[in-house]
């Protein structure tokens, strides 16, 4: 895919966004919940319908099958059909979830080319809308859409969901991917306080060890965590200039700021004590499973920390842990002179070109199906004019209301500006070359060798 077909994205100081997150969550270690947890029911009430009044305007269509593709599942998923029910209640229509899993792009080919392509299709990569966009796939958004777009979102994320000057996608969801949530408890126990700083989290751990819990819990079995641990360590440790140019490929991956990133986690990865179950044990470990390993037992937790995003909140629902409790959160440590902020997001695409597929983009660029999915919790809106009090707890109301005070500031996934092949795609590109630095963490230029080598070859450069 060449350069001219991705997207233009705001630059920013690290700084203005650290403010910005950071001012929020140093106080979520000590956040108490609201009324209702992070899993509460939700559900279509008066709530639903209330936020920046965006009144949207849907059309009745009765007798319409819809489908939507994603990759969410357990929780997540549930809540998010809580959202499609109420579009069906809206409108007539039917819509039908699809599950997609982690490889959007190849699960979309696929469809695609078995004539069944789902009529929306949620994309996490900012580098495989692009594609989608060069292949005719993905349809150009309705002047209703854009009408809800322009009145609710800022700047920055509208020009992530449009190729060449069109828009194409509506950023449904919004991630802060700086978040280390541990166990309360198993802090205690050590008489270890949240880690400020990367030496300190390294230490920390081996604290939190010696007390006789298992530190970390990595979710290694996704490729796509790991390229998240290395995202934050690498925009910490190298700058956002740097990072900026990575995540283009105008320069390698063998460079000495990437050996440095790596270096750096390896002194986790590397070190069996550290990571619950050990390295081997960590690359057989799925995402959800890692972030309920700290909460599961609180007593006697499987891990007392777990790295991941807001979105994990889902997950950890699912245990007895109250989040801001039992559960609770600090920034990713700063590697360098600054913690890192580092967002992803997902944005809805519509596939198939017809009048029910469009009102349902509509629908995701509304105020109220945003603050719908938001009662749910673990869920962050990008959307402007969602009100903080329609988020369940106090950790999500301000992760919420950071996301929103960044305005145009802020880095996005790296592996998600990537092409599919390379920052998209399960058990191949940086997923795969990252697993296997896992496994084997004392290879790092060897590491560096087969990253740079599926980037260049993804990146056609």
């Amino acid at each position: 895919m060449s350069r001219s077909h991705r997207t233009t994205r705001p630059r920013r100081t690290a700084r203005t966004a650290l403010a910005l997150f950071s001012a929020g969550l140093l106080a979520l270690g000590a956040a108490s919940c609201g009324d209702d947890d992070s899993g509460g029911s939700g559900g279509t009430d008066d709530k639903a319908t209330e936020g920046g009044g965006s009144g949207v305007q849907l059309p009745k269509l009765d007798g319409t099958t819809l489908t939507v593709g994603a990759v969410w599942t357990g929780t997540e998923q549930d809540n998010f059909k809580k959202v499609l029910d109420e579009f069906s209640k809206r409108t007539g229509a039917t819509v039908n979830f699809v599950p997609t899993g982690d490889n959007v792009a190849g699960f979309v080919a696929t469809q695609v080319a078995g004539g069944k392509a789902p009529d929306i299709v949620m994309v996490p990569q900012v580098g495989v809308l692009a594609e989608f966009v060069q292949k005719g796939w993905a349809k150009p958004m309705a002047a209703e859409t854009q009408a809800q777009m322009t009145k609710n979102y800022a700047q920055a994320w509208q020009d992530l969901g449009a190729v060449d000057g069109k828009q194409y996608g509506v950023y449904w969801k919004a991630a802060s991917k700086s978040l280390i949530w541990y166990n309360s408890a198993a802090f205690e126990g050590a008489g270890v306080e949240e880690p400020k700083t990367w030496d300190e989290f390294v230490s920390t751990a081996q604290t939190i060890a010696d007390s006789g819990v298992p530190p970390v819990s990595v979710g290694g079995a996704n490729g796509w965590t790991l390229t998240d641990w290395f995202e934050n360590v690498y925009l910490s440790q190298a700058g956002p200039e740097m990072y900026d140019k990575l995540a283009k490929h105008e320069i390698k991956w063998t460079d000495p700021s990437v050996k440095s990133a790596l270096d750096s986690l390896a002194q986790l990865w590397g070190n069996d004590d550290l990571l619950a179950g050990g390295k081997a044990g960590a690359l057989k470990t799925e995402f959800p499973d890692s972030m309920k390993m700290p909460f599961t037992d609180l007593e006697n937790p499987k891990a007392a920390m777990a790295y991941e995003g807001d979105f994990s909140a889902a997950s950890i629902s699912e245990t007895k842990a109250e989040i801001g409790t039992d559960a609770k959160v600090f920034p990713f440590p700063a590697v360098g002179d600054e913690s890192p902020v580092v967002t992803a997001g997902d944005a809805a695409v519509v596939l198939n070109d017809n009048k029910g597929a469009h009102a349902l983009q509509t629908w995701f660029a509304s105020t109220e199906a945003a603050t719908l999915m938001a009662q749910q919790g673990g869920y962050t809106s990008p959307n402007k004019t969602v009100k903080s009090d329609a988020y369940p707890n106090d950790v999500q109301r301000t992760i919420a209301e950071a996301v929103i005070a960044a305005g145009d500031d802020f880095r996005f996934d790296m592996s998600d500006q990537a092409p599919a092949a390379f920052g998209g795609t399960d058990g191949a590109g940086e997923w795969k070359a990252l697993q296997d630095f896992l496994a084997k963490p004392d290879d790092v230029a060897g590491a560096q060798q087969v990253l740079e080598t599926e980037a260049a070859k993804a990146f056609g450069n």
